[in-house]
């Protein structure tokens, strides 16, 4: 079974804002290489929304980028992505696909069936995916800002704390950290 890894860009109070990061190559080729070791994308509908709006532009040319940008871009439109969505059942952005059904059966049937891993890109559905226990990893890339706004990681909260052991934490030229975290053992049933 692969693991599922929540990654998502964070500030130090913990915005989630995807215009307060740092967007520069060194920030792309990190999460460029995240998505090569993973087998498949995860996000709910409005994070996916957000990037269909945008980098299919990209990957064909359309949209001016910079080269760590395009890469990302071309990359992403051949991964094969999946969203949770209650409320729209068509995504025609490339190798897109909707999971629908009971949300804890299908991720674990994603899990399943991804060996490679999935990589889960979107605040709101770990907050839920995090309530059902199925977050194995968590790479944050913490951006040196305070933003002083939200929206905030977890702002709905988590019915109890979750133990993490660190596994890296590596510092970017640009001043950001990668952070990788894995669940505790006796954390979620491992």
């Amino acid at each position: 079974m692969g693991l599922l890894t929540f990654s998502l860009n964070l500030t130090l109070d913990a915005c989630v804002d995807h215009q307060e990061g740092i967007a520069d190559d060194e920030t792309h080729a990190f999460f460029t290489r995240l998505m090569d070791d993973a087998g498949a994308m995860l996000w709910g509908r409005l994070s996916y929304e957000m990037m269909e709006n945008y980098w299919p532009a990209v990957a064909c040319g359309d949209a001016q980028a910079p080269s760590a940008m395009r890469e990302w871009a071309v990359k992403l439109e051949a991964k094969p992505k999946f969203v949770v969505s209650s409320t729209r059942t068509v995504f025609p952005w490339a190798n897109s696909h909707h999971l629908a059904g009971d949300l804890r059966t299908s991720v674990l049937k994603l899990k399943e069936s991804t060996p490679a891993g999935v990589l889960l890109g979107s605040g709101m559905l770990a907050n839920e995916l995090d309530r059902l226990d199925l977050i194995d990893e968590y790479k944050f890339l913490i951006h040196p800002r305070i933003a002083g706004h939200g929206p905030n990681l977890y702002e709905r909260g988590l019915p109890n704390t979750r133990r993490l052991d660190l596994l890296s934490a590596t510092p970017l030229r640009n001043g950001a950290v990668a952070m990788h975290y894995r669940r505790a053992r006796g954390e979620c049933g491992r």
